[in-house]
C-alpha cells in the first residue's frame, strides 16, 4: 500500500491512498478559515453591564467614557478555523463532515470557553436526489436562510445579530442537533431540530435548568426546532423562516422563544437592495410575556468598483413588552435603532480591508439592551442615550 499526503494552495489537504486489488472511495479534508481583526473607538462605553432591579426592572447604568481596543470579536467576520471532509460513497452519495473553532485573534484565545469547537461540529451524508442530513452542533435554519438577506451578512462590527436571531453571538448555534438541507433549483428548505439546545440562546438571560442538554424525563426541556425556505432566482430573493426554543427554567417547567422573519432583496445593476421583519415573543414557564417585539431592518450593497463595496444598514426594534421575570409591572419599553455603514476594499481575493462605522439610539451598539440579556457587551454608560462606534480592519481568508 503507499500514500501521500500534501497541502495545496489555498490550505486544502487532501489524503490519497490506492492499493493493489482494492478501492477506496475518493475522500478530501480541507483545512479553512479566517483572520479578522479592526481596531476600534467607541463612546459612551461602561466597563460592566447595568445592573437590572428584579422587581421593577429598572436598569441602572455604570458610568462610562471612551474605548480603545483591538476587537475580539472581529469586524467583517469572525475568526474561525476549521477542517471540512468530504467522501464520494459513489451512486450519488457523500458522507461530510465539518470541526469550526472561533477565536479572538487579539489574544488567541478560544471563542467559547471550554469548548474547541465551538461554532460548528457535525457529520452527515449528502445525496444528489435527497438533499442533506447532518448531526451535531451546527447553526439554525433561521441563521442561514437569512445570511444573504442582511446588509452586512452578520458581520460582528456593528449587525445586530444577537438582537434579531435571538441566538449566540457564535451565529445561533445550536447543540445536539439533526439538520436537513434540500435544494431544487432556484429554492432551498432547510429545517432542524435539537434534544437540547445548550445554554443562553434566544435572547434569555441563563437561568437555572438552561443548558442542561437532554433531560432524563423531561423530553421538551430545553429543546429547539425551526425551518426555512429560501428563494434565490433571476435577481431577486426571498425568504420565510420560524425558530423556536423552550428553555427550562427548572426540570419539567419550561418557557418559549419563538420567532418568525420575512426577508427580501432585489438584485439592480451594481446595487443589492434588501429589508426584512422579525416577529418575536419569549414566555415564562407560565405562559406569561417577558419580551414582544418586531424588528425591521433594510439595508443595501453597492460595488463602487470591482474592488470597492459600500454597505449601508438600519436597525429598529419596535419593542411592545420587555422584562427579566413577569411580576415586573407593565411599562412602556423604548424602542431602540442602529445605523452602520461599511466601506471595503479587497486587495485580492482573500484579504480585504474596511472601514465600519455603527451609531445606535437608545441603546449600545448591535442594540445591546436588557432585551438580549446585555449579551454584546456594548453597554451603554450612565446618563447617555447613544452610542458611536468607529473601527478600521484587515481580514484574510485561507
Amino acid at each position: 500500500m503507499k500514500g501521500k499526503i500534501y497541502f495545496a494552495s489555498g490550505a486544502a489537504l487532501t489524503l490519497a491512498i490506492g492499493s493493489t486489488g482494492m478501492a477506496y472511495a475518493q475522500s478530501s479534508v480541507t483545512i479553512y478559515g479566517v483572520i479578522d481583526v479592526p481596531v476600534e473607538y467607541v463612546n459612551h462605553q461602561a466597563q460592566i453591564a447595568p445592573v437590572i432591579n428584579p422587581v421593577t426592572g429598572a436598569v441602572t447604568r455604570q458610568p462610562g467614557g471612551n474605548k480603545f481596543s483591538l476587537e475580539t470579536a472581529g469586524g467583517m467576520s469572525g475568526s474561525r478555523w476549521g477542517i471540512r471532509g468530504v467522501e464520494d460513497l459513489g451512486t450519488g452519495l457523500k458522507a461530510l463532515f465539518v470541526l469550526e473553532s472561533g477565536f479572538g485573534a487579539d489574544t488567541g484565545q478560544v471563542s467559547r470557553a471550554g469548548t474547541m469547537f465551538g461554532r460548528q461540529a457535525y457529520v452527515g451524508l449528502q445525496s444528489n436526489r435527497l438533499g442533506e442530513i447532518t448531526l451535531g452542533r451546527q447553526n439554525t435554519s433561521m441563521y442561514e436562510t437569512l445570511g444573504n438577506f442582511m446588509p452586512a451578512k452578520f458581520a460582528p462590527l456593528f449587525e445586530p445579530s444577537v438582537a434579531l436571531l435571538g441566538g449566540t453571538a457564535s451565529g445561533g448555534g445550536l447543540d445536539n442537533a439533526v439538520k436537513y438541507t434540500a435544494v431544487a433549483g432556484p429554492l432551498t428548505a432547510k429545517a432542524h431540530y435539537s434534544f437540547g439546545a445548550g445554554l443562553s440562546r434566544f435572547g434569555l438571560t441563563p437561568v437555572a435548568g438552561q443548558g442542561a442538554g437532554e433531560t432524563p424525563g423531561h423530553a421538551k426541556d430545553n429543546t429547539a426546532y425551526g425551518a426555512g425556505l429560501m428563494y434565490l432566482g433571476a435577481g431577486l430573493g426571498l425568504a420565510a423562516t420560524y425558530d423556536q426554543w423552550n428553555p427550562a427554567f427548572t426540570p419539567g417547567s419550561t418557557g418559549t422563544s419563538k420567532k418568525l422573519a420575512l426577508a427580501a432583496s432585489y438584485e439592480l445593476g451594481r446595487t443589492k437592495w434588501m429589508a426584512g421583519y422579525r416577529w418575536g415573543q419569549n414566555k415564562d414557564a407560565t405562559g406569561r410575556a417577558l419580551v414582544r417585539d418586531d424588528f425591521w431592518w433594510a439595508g443595501v450593497n453597492f460595488s463602487a468598483t470591482p474592488a470597492v463595496t459600500l454597505t449601508l444598514g438600519y436597525y429598529y426594534d419596535d419593542r411592545k413588552t420587555l422584562k427579566t421575570n413577569s411580576a415586573q409591572p407593565d411599562v412602556n419599553p423604548v424602542n431602540p435603532w442602529q445605523l452602520n455603514f461599511i466601506a471595503d476594499y479587497a486587495l485580492s481575493k482573500r484579504t480585504d480591508i474596511y472601514l465600519t462605522v455603527g451609531y445606535a439610539r437608545n441603546s449600545g451598539l448591535n442594540l445591546d439592551s436588557p432585551a438580549i440579556g446585555f449579551a454584546n457587551g456594548a453597554f451603554l454608560g450612565e446618563g447617555a442615550n447613544s452610542q458611536t462606534g468607529i473601527a478600521a480592519g484587515i481580514r484574510h481568508k485561507f
